[in-house]
């Protein structure tokens, strides 16, 4: 017979596994006759809670998790610096996660997290997580969650992000005003809400020029580089009329120099270039490399010490909040008018 959960009694009864969690936890957000609905179901199904999970829950573990996308990338090796700074003035570990990009080792560590392994967890969601359940049943367990950047929108808790959309719309303006006519933009999944920002404020930006939108210059890049070089590649042949690209994250920065350098397309001259990234090698990339900055430190810095805010004040739920930092245009030589000498 199968073990009877919260997620079992919710299908059954039409409730979510939130509201199943706060009625059998006596909460006085559930009304009266939901309440009794939900215990009959729970004594029908000989539903039991776990005695020991809920201890364990309530004792501090003083670890945090920080469950990150990948680590190949400078963004999130800055959000470490942040989150552990903090973690270290509380006296907290801080335990490091990489899913690299697999929802479904995401839901496993969620699900591995819980029962008392930490007090709370800071996160950015992976590239093709698309259902919401297992961070759901992790904060109805009394596991906080706190996400940023890649965040979920559906989850009521605080979230911290970067200006996106203004900052996109700010790189583009910048590649219009340096000459560009023609721009190719790569993308990320659709299922981030980052992506569909960044492409909003490309596109505001376009139509602002009077620029007439050609989808076949946007690329719906994927996790294989080999195949996002080849699909730059393509993009670039068919269309010579490109003048500038536009990569959506950090890792298509030196990929357009790599296809540009094959095709023997010259950077600023030919193609002008401009890139989501905090490489620190930005600067000595030749030619240097223009980059919309993030404030990866703070934000990591920031999750942490709202968690802390929370896991202080020992309250059951974080208030649903978006926090809002702004990234930096740093205009370098790849995206400018080179000066004859």
């Amino acid at each position: 017979m199968a073990k009877v959960d919260l997620k079992m009694m919710a299908a059954q009864l039409g409730f979510s596994v939130s509201t199943i969690s706060k009625a059998l936890r006596d909460s006085h957000e559930i009304g009266e006759k939901t309440k009794q609905i939900i215990l009959d179901k729970a004594r029908e199904l000989g539903y039991r809670p776990n005695p020991y999970a809920s201890y364990m829950r309530h004792q501090k573990s003083k670890t945090i998790a920080l469950i990150l996308p990948e680590m190949n990338n400078s963004f999130f090796l800055q959000v470490i610096n942040g989150a552990e700074s903090i973690a270290r003035e509380k006296d907290y570990h801080l335990l490091i996660y990489i899913t690299h990009e697999d929802a479904e080792q995401e839901k496993n560590m969620i699900e591995h997290l819980q029962n008392g392994r930490v007090d709370g967890i800071i996160m950015a969601i992976t590239l093709n997580t698309k259902s919401y359940d297992h961070l759901e049943r992790c904060i109805d367990n009394e596991v906080p969650i706190v996400f940023f950047d890649r965040v979920c929108h559906e989850i009521e808790t605080v979230k911290i992000v970067t200006d996106d959309f203004a900052s996109a719309f700010t790189a583009t303006e910048h590649l219009i005003q340096n000459g560009c006519k023609s721009i190719g933009y790569l993308s990320v999944s659709d299922n981030l809400s980052i992506a569909t920002k960044r492409m909003s404020g490309y596109l505001e930006a376009l139509h602002k020029y009077d620029i007439p939108l050609d989808e076949s210059k946007i690329i719906h890049c994927v996790s294989d580089q080999n195949e996002n070089y080849q699909m730059l590649k393509d993009l670039l042949i068919k269309n010579p009329d490109i003048d500038g690209i536009f990569g959506s994250v950090e890792r298509f920065a030196l990929l357009a120099y790599d296809v540009c350098k094959e095709l023997k397309k010259r950077i600023p001259e030919d193609v002008k270039v401009l890139c989501y990234s905090n490489l620190p090698a930005a600067d000595f990339l030749s030619p240097k490399l223009t980059t919309i900055h993030q404030p990866a430190s703070e934000m990591g810095a920031m999750a942490a010490a709202t968690l802390f805010k929370h896991l202080d004040k020992k309250r059951s739920t974080i208030t649903n909040e978006n926090i809002v930092i702004k990234s930096t245009l740093m205009i370098r030589e790849s995206s400018t008018v080179r000066k004859e000498i």
